[in-house]
């Protein structure tokens, strides 16, 4: 996956981003489970299923339309692949109606897919014009034009400013107002352009916006976080989780949880003192972001924004 600023021409081929490192952290052994938790075009699942014999692979994800690629994809695997339309937040039943108590590896790819970026219909875009959607799930009731054409200027902006980081957050949000109704992404881009005129260094000034109202609609941030918090009761001894993230809202996320789970305590966050009664027994195996290599920016420019994290799980005592 990636994000819009780092594609090429819309529509380009699919490439998924630092295979070789996600095969060689997750380690697959023979007979290991593994969960692809955004399995997407099947990139990364059908190289994980391929470095070891008898590995079997749960794939899931918000997008049919990627589900259905992802089949074709990896049909040759037959009942090695199990491929569910779910989001990761669900993954914890998912696991318990397949049976499976525990899992060896776990990766999750965040971003938007090539796929869904390409699609003008799908609304991700400011580079093509579409409508206002950008549901990874196009069954989702919240849409981009209800947030940009019903939420209000204080409302926006917080979302700007949260989910975009974007410095003139109050201006942005004022200036959808005054223009409201929006029905395309070409018209939201316009709009933003009028206000931060024309972006610096290659980032189209409409960059942070999309990414925000995107995170908003899918409430990115807010599965991200509830995957976190499941993920590691889901790894048995010895099983790895890998990360891969494309903005520091995503990584800022993941590093935090990695070094609670290596840290004594499991407790959440703001818990006044200790009550969880074990010591957690995590390893972060990466302590800083591994990075895609030069060579594989210049294959594929949609990697270089990538930063994989991997942790894993060596046990608990009592």
């Amino acid at each position: 996956m990636t994000t819009e600023t780092d594609i090429g021409p819309v529509g380009a081929a699919h490439v998924p981003v630092m295979v070789a490192e996600v095969v060689e952290w997750l380690r697959p052994r023979p007979g290991a489970r593994l969960v692809d938790a955004t399995v997407g075009l099947g990139g990364h699942a059908a190289a994980l299923l391929a470095a070891a014999p008898d590995v079997e692979l749960l794939g899931i994800d918000r997008d049919p339309n990627a589900l259905g690629r992802a089949s074709e994809r990896l049909r040759d695997a037959g009942a090695r692949v199990i491929l569910r339309h779910a989001r990761y937040t669900e993954l914890t039943g998912l696991l318990a109606d397949l049976g499976w108590e525990e899992v060896d590896g776990l990766l999750v790819d965040l971003g938007v897919s090539s796929l869904q970026l390409g699609d003008a219909t799908r609304g991700f875009s400011f580079q093509v014009d579409g409508p206002l959607d950008m549901r990874m799930d196009p069954s989702a009731p919240t849409t981009a034009a209800e947030i940009v054409n019903h939420g209000r200027e204080r409302e926006l902006a917080e979302i700007l400013r949260s989910y975009g980081e974007e410095p003139r957050a109050r201006a942005v949000a004022r200036a959808i107002v005054r223009a409201r109704p929006l029905a395309t992404t070409g018209e939201l881009a316009r709009v933003v352009a009028g206000v931060l005129g024309r972006g610096r260094a290659g980032l189209h000034p409409a960059t942070r916006t999309f990414q925000a109202i995107r995170i908003a609609v899918n409430d990115e941030l807010g599965a991200l976080d509830q995957l976190l918090a499941d993920a590691y009761a889901l790894l048995r001894p010895g099983g790895r989780v890998a990360v891969l993230a494309y903005h520091s809202l995503e990584d800022r996320r993941v590093k935090n949880a990695f070094r609670r789970w290596a840290s004594d305590c499991v407790c959440p966050p703001g818990t006044p003192r200790c009550v969880c009664g074990w010591r957690a027994t995590a390893r972060i195996l990466t302590r800083r972001p591994l990075r895609p290599t030069p060579e594989e920016i210049a294959r594929n420019p949609r990697a270089r924004s990538a930063r994989l994290r991997v942790a894993e799980r060596l046990g608990a005592t009592t």
